[in-house]
């Protein structure tokens, strides 16, 4: 038992020593040379494959209740629309509900009440986007009086981005290069990298106030083009 207790002792330094040692920082070398600073872009082109557009309707009426069950009434034609056309519960999001008084205002007098306009406004995502165009024009002759979009977008951007960040770190040493070999000099090492940004989703795309008048017999197309991600890089290295 004596023995165990003095290797046990004897032990305990070392542990100590060691659990210290491993929290001391490692000291970078310090800079002899020339700081270089770059910044760098890398991009990738995709084919969207969903599209966002936000859809609603607005009804007036005289009192506040007339405008919500007129609204709820043609808002359930637009969901029903939205199921027959396949989309599926989790691509379709409330995004906002109101209900507002509408006044009018004459020369010299108090405001007029003059009803209630009550607006429901659903998100809708189409992973289909063949059939965008097909379930916009249905969505107006149920009764969609406000369409916004669609906002042609990736859903999974993560694997597209990851190569355009490997690109824009090769771009960025590519750069480094050069401007080591203008310099006479050449690339030592690389000091820091940091990302500063992803890629932009275009604006969305505006529905003619037209459709609404042209309902069931529009003929809305849709063309997804491409889309550019784009990931900007800072990056810096010592030259010698």
């Amino acid at each position: 038992m004596r023995l165990v207790a003095a290797l046990a002792l004897a032990a305990a330094p070392m542990a100590i020593g060691t659990a210290h040692a491993q929290t001391v920082p490692v000291q970078l070398p310090v800079l002899t040379g020339t700081r270089l600073d770059v910044s760098a872009t890398g991009e990738v082109t995709r084919v969207p494959d969903i599209a966002i557009i936000s859809a609603g309707v607005q009804t007036l009426q005289p009192t506040a209740t007339a405008a919500i069950e007129e609204n709820a009434a043609r808002m359930d034609r637009v969901r029903s629309a939205l199921k027959r056309a396949g989309i599926e519960d989790r691509d379709i999001q409330t995004s906002s509900i109101n209900l507002n008084p509408e006044y009018q205002y004459d020369q010299n007098r108090p405001p007029r009440l003059t009803g209630y306009r009550a607006t429901n406004t659903v998100n809708v995502k189409f992973r289909d986007l063949k059939r965008t165009g097909t379930i916009l024009d249905a969505l107006v002759a149920e009764g969609a009086n406000q369409i916004n979009g669609p906002n042609l977008t990736i859903d999974k951007p993560e694997s597209a981005l990851d190569e355009a960040r490997t690109k824009a770190i090769a771009n960025g040493r590519a750069r480094a290069d050069l401007y080591a070999r203008a310099l006479g000099m050449r690339v030592v090492r690389l000091i820091s990298v940091s990302e500063g940004g992803g890629y932009n989703v275009p604006p969305p795309m505006p529905m003619m106030a037209q459709m609404a008048e042209r309902g069931a017999a529009a003929d809305t197309k849709i063309d997804p083009g491409t889309q550019q991600l784009q990931v900007n890089v800072s990056m810096s290295f010592e030259l010698q």
